[in-house]
């Protein structure tokens, strides 16, 4: 039996299947109340309720708190895709005639800033930081133990402003 878990958006799904390993070669399928995107074993259903409410809301990753990243994850996400965007405006800078380029990098910026406010959601209201018991898997226990200063709300709220500033200047001077 496949093991199943729930993602809010087919986005949230292929992000969870590439911390698990990689999606590459995953395969999604339409069913009755929505998708199943399958790799392997892993076998992840999006609701078509959850998916069709996060495009109208312009929510990348869904609403509510993810079930299957935690917040430790969701800031190596959000580093990840900052810096593709990061060496994407490089070679964008290089290379402005790209569009595809620019919409990676605008992209990546973006990402990186919702994979940010995803990892805000878990924390309750007024807490600076949070429990052990919002870190559920092992990238993300290691990030809290290893750099425990990068999971406080503080410092998560900078780096979300500085990952939207990053969009807006890049936005500013290249805009199309």
């Amino acid at each position: 039996m496949p093991e199943q878990g729930l993602a809010r958006t087919l986005v949230e799904a292929y992000v969870h299947l590439d911390l698990a390993g990689g999606s590459r070669g995953a395969s999604t399928e339409e069913v009755a109340d929505g998708w199943l995107v399958r790799l392997g074993d892993a076998e992840v259903f999006v609701p078509q309720e959850s998916e069709a409410w996060a495009r109208e809301q312009d929510l990348t990753f869904g609403a509510g708190l993810s079930e299957l990243i935690d917040p430790g994850q969701w800031v190596l996400v959000a580093d990840t895709y900052a810096r593709r965007a990061l060496e994407g405006a490089l070679s964008f800078a290089a290379d402005p005639s790209d569009a595809g380029r620019f919409d990676e990098v605008a992209t990546g910026w973006r990402f990186a800033a919702d994979a940010v406010a995803e990892a805000l959601k878990f924390f309750p209201d007024g807490a600076a930081e949070l429990s052990d018991e919002d870190f559920w898997t092992e990238a993300g226990r290691s990030l809290r133990e290893s750099e425990p200063g990068r999971l406080t709300r503080g410092k998560l709220e900078l780096d979300l402003a500085f990952y939207r500033a990053s969009l807006d200047d890049f936005l500013r001077l290249h805009g199309r």
